[in-house]
């Protein structure tokens, strides 16, 4: 879970206030302490944890909270409304040109994941009907424009590379292609330093000033704390960033970038990347971040990870095979590898209310590969009637699959259950819609 070492603070502090009946100035004070040192800890920038600090205290001591009959939920969402502000406010969306193609230059230090940022930007573009082109504009990293076509060759974007010094020039032959081809984003992979120096600076200067384009977005990377905040800044002081998109957001256990880089640079998060494959893109919701982190869920997210995830079509004709009794281990199947197009199973129970309470319980995903071994290394016959898989089918299931033949019963006694139990819901279902129509059951 992204940002679990502070999650894990804050709802320690925020659970003492919560259980109790009232609560004093000093209860307050004591609490805000605690909260401070979580912040620092996460390597929040210090200036931003002061005034966190500050605002959220004066709030909470006011009569009005102390007073209430629930205090502690109070200030809960006090701290809740001072993080969502403090997180951006809002989401922030990419402006797209009323005149396509919408231009997007990205910059970065090398490292941060820019040009694999380029890919999942395009497949998110993709994905809301778009017609995304990368542009190759770096010009020194050896095999640059070969990693940006093996991307774009995975998300299926079209690759704008030629062989050139100048990236004003590329990207001016790229946007008269994109403008022939029908391209709508058009999104510029520029050249990464291994620090931040007056050369690359110089040349993102002249591309943007003769370029003009809609977003320059800095990727960074979310683990490496304040040096990402600092850099940040300091693009955002030479060439005016739209905004930030924060790769690796998944394996940082702190936030401190997350929860500085808009009040240091003022200039919002519009991406997070959640995981290393191309889909593991999502837009920033400085609300939705914040209930995750205070433990609150994330449900509109877990909806939308569900309806991407989840074929409606498929849905409902699996739920009519529930119905009539027919629903088979192909089925079964379906559903497990629909659930794994949602991510992790300690993802998803992170978004749901209190969900982080159930963060012992440890998860084997591996179980859902030898899940999908033992199916397929069954015969059709035997996944539409499991019920003739006797002893020597099972030996044979378990070999195929590397399991053993235990494995390979409990699978069976499980879908077993779940069918008995299906058969259960149908039945009240039917004489629920019995009773409407007025028969006796």
């Amino acid at each position: 879970m992204a940002f679990e070492g502070l999650a894990e603070k804050l709802q320690s502090v925020f659970g003492k206030l919560t259980g109790r009946g009232k609560l004093s100035e000093a209860d307050i004070k004591a609490a805000m302490r605690e909260v401070r040192l979580a912040l620092l800890e996460a390597d929040v920038n210090y200036l931003v944890v002061k005034k966190f600090v500050k605002n959220v205290s004066e709030k909470a001591v006011g009569e009005q909270v102390l007073q209430s009959l629930t205090p502690g939920q109070q200030v809960i969402k006090i701290v809740r409304d001072e993080m969502i502000e403090l997180l951006g406010g809002t989401r922030s969306t990419i402006k797209l040109s009323s005149s396509p193609p919408t231009v997007i230059l990205m910059a970065g230090l090398q490292g941060a994941g820019k040009t694999t940022m380029c890919g999942k930007l395009a497949l998110y573009f993709k994905k809301q009907g778009k017609s995304p082109m990368l542009v190759a504009c770096d010009v020194y990293r050896p095999a640059a424009k070969d990693q940006l076509k093996v991307v774009g060759q995975s998300v299926g974007a079209e690759v704008f590379a030629m062989d050139s010094p100048n990236p004003v020039e590329i990207t001016h032959a790229a946007l008269k292609q994109a403008v022939n081809r029908g391209n709508d984003i058009v999104i510029v992979d520029t050249a990464g330093r291994l620090h931040i120096d007056d050369t690359m600076m110089q040349e993102l200067r002249e591309l943007k000033k003769d370029v003009n384009p809609d977003e320059v977005l800095l990727v960074v990377d979310a683990m490496a704390g304040q040096d990402a905040v600092n850099a940040a800044k300091a693009f955002n002081e030479e060439v005016e960033l739209t905004g930030i998109i924060l790769t690796k957001v998944d394996g940082d256990a702190r936030g401190g970038a997350a929860l500085s880089v808009k009040d240091v640079t003022g200039k919002p998060i519009k991406f997070v990347g959640i995981g290393e494959k191309m889909q593991d893109l999502e837009p920033f919701y400085p609300d939705r971040m914040t209930s995750r982190i205070l433990g609150m869920g994330d449900v509109l997210s877990l909806i939308e990870k569900a309806e991407e995830a989840i074929d409606e079509k498929k849905a409902k004709e699996q739920l009519e095979k529930m119905r009539n009794q027919q629903f088979d281990l192909n089925d079964f199947l379906e559903n497990l590898q629909q659930i794994k197009g949602m991510g992790s199973m300690q993802d998803i129970l992170a978004m749901l209310p209190g969900g982080k309470k159930l963060s012992g319980i440890e998860f084997d995903e591996k179980q859902f590969k030898r899940i999908e071994a033992m199916i397929c290394s069954m015969t059709m016959e035997e996944r539409q009637m499991p019920a003739i898989i006797n002893g020597s089918r099972r030996k044979r299931i378990a070999r195929g699959s590397g399991t053993s033949v235990q494995e390979v019963n409990r699978l069976l006694n499980q879908f077993d259950q779940m069918k008995k139990m299906m058969k259960i819901f149908s039945g009240k279902k039917n004489r629920r819609r019995g009773g409407m129509m007025g028969l006796p059951f």
